[in-house]
């Protein structure tokens, strides 16, 4: 039998190579020879994100989908821009990542028993990934769970990502239940794991302040109680 890592591995290197929606084929490409003026030094990633992180990992996170200017620039998952700056200050603070910035891909960050991924690999336009691309893009999540064996624990950033992680569960018959309600801060149960619930750390959501830092971090404080309760 193959190691987690290889078949992680092969899974990542299937998404990278992954041009099954020319929409987001199109639109990834096209901001990656544009840019952003402050970026236009820059080599643009410009392909799908795979997702990243301990092949051991008892915590996944799950997002929505890549940033066209953070990760579709850089090639790591919430890597580049403020959405993830607020999401690795609040893993390093529960102990989940070296440290708490993400700039590149080679900046050093680790992640400790934790496994980030997105419900979509490509940056859709207006952050709007259509339901064929999710449909598209939902079976490498399904491989990622079950290759993840470990995994206890799922924080979901967001009410696309919560909706759509259960619908991956239940169709890698990991889950039977129905489609917890979102809330931010809830709780849930869904087969062996346990759901956590939280606003997606968008400059939207922290720039209106329905989400603060206390707020995120005090659901990855959550995740780590989980996540040493279960070890």
């Amino acid at each position: 039998m193959r190691s987690t890592r290889a078949t992680l591995a092969d899974c990542q290197k299937r998404v990278i190579a992954c041009r099954l929606c020319p929409r987001l084929v199109k639109w990834r490409e096209k901001v990656a020879v544009e840019k952003r003026r402050a970026f236009a030094h820059e080599e643009y990633w410009g392909k799908p994100l795979p997702g990243w992180g301990d092949p051991k990992a008892r915590l996944l996170v799950v997002g929505l989908a890549p940033a066209a200017h953070g990760g579709n620039r850089t090639g790591r998952m919430f890597t580049g821009d403020e959405s993830g700056n607020w999401l690795y200050r609040a893993l390093c603070g529960a102990g989940f990542a070296s440290q708490p910035e993400a700039i590149r891909r080679d900046d050093g960050l680790r992640l400790i028993g934790a496994y980030i991924t997105a419900i979509v690999r490509c940056a859709p336009p207006g952050n709007k990934p259509t339901t064929a691309e999710r449909d598209n893009c939902l079976p490498y999540l399904i491989e990622e769970l079950r290759r993840l064996s470990r995994v206890r624990v799922i924080v979901a950033l967001g009410h696309y990502a919560h909706d759509n992680l259960a619908r991956a569960l239940r169709q890698a018959d990991l889950a039977t239940e129905k489609t917890p309600t979102f809330s931010h801060g809830a709780e849930s149960r869904m087969g062996p794991y346990t759901i956590l619930d939280s606003y997606h750390p968008s400059q939207q959501n922290t720039n209106t302040h329905l989400l603060t830092r206390d707020m995120l971090g005090a659901v990855f404080q959550r995740a780590r109680g989980l996540v040493d309760q279960e070890s």
